[in-house]
């Protein structure tokens, strides 16, 4: 194995950034079920986030970042990660949610690099509006090969963990693919199902 792609939201972390963001503005439930509609798959991912991100409107910047920075992370991720590392794999974190949390996460859990969504702030509120790298039900595939073919690193030697319908696209080009206290949508293309809120208990699944 030379690659590993985790999810961010209730893979790495313990939750869904845009729920934390809503219940600032008292919309926690409203937003969180269309979340669990799109990860389920009933949803397309691209209408579900902007719809989401549009409810969002008005909150601070400020607080989408002071949240962002005090999320909590899944039970296992230092040192899961820690442990892939000290194996000279490349460790990476997809998220069909926002800049502000898994770049600030990026140094304390560990990996490599992050490829996420970035909310519009315009005179320090969200304006609604949302653009970045993992828009789309295929993103995260679309990402996957094109790091695959820069690092020269075959489907094979890839290993890709998340629990939502959005992950689907990549587990289409991993030959390790772990679904992670997952959606039933995602469960059925993994060949590793962890049902424990706990990511060390993959490392024993591959050998480590």
């Amino acid at each position: 194995m030379k690659l590993c792609v985790f999810d961010f939201d209730s893979t790495l972390m313990d939750g869904e950034t845009i729920d934390f963001f809503a219940q600032e503005l008292g919309i926690g439930e409203r937003v969180s079920e269309i979340t669990e509609r799109a990860m389920n798959g009933d949803l397309d991912f691209f209408e579900s986030l902007q719809e989401r991100v549009g409810l969002l409107k008005g909150l601070e910047y400020k607080k989408v970042e002071e949240i962002s920075h005090d999320l909590p992370y899944m039970n296992g991720a230092i040192e899961t990660i820690k442990a892939l590392k000290e194996q000279n794999i490349k460790v990476v974190c997809f998220s069909g949610g926002f800049r502000t949390a898994t770049s600030y996460a990026k140094d304390i859990l560990g990996y490599d690099a992050d490829f996420s969504n970035v909310l519009h702030h315009k005179d320090g509120l969200l304006t609604g509006l949302v653009g970045g790298d993992m828009m789309f039900n295929y993103s995260k595939g679309d990402m996957i090969t094109r790091l695959q073919k820069i690092l020269n690193i075959s489907e094979e030697e890839t290993m890709v963990v998340g629990d939502g319908a959005n992950d689907l696209s990549m587990f289409a080009h991993a030959g390790t693919r772990v679904a992670f206290c997952a959606k039933e949508v995602l469960r059925n293309e993994a060949n590793i199902i962890i049902d424990t809120k706990d990511l060390t208990q993959i490392l024993p699944k591959i050998g480590m």
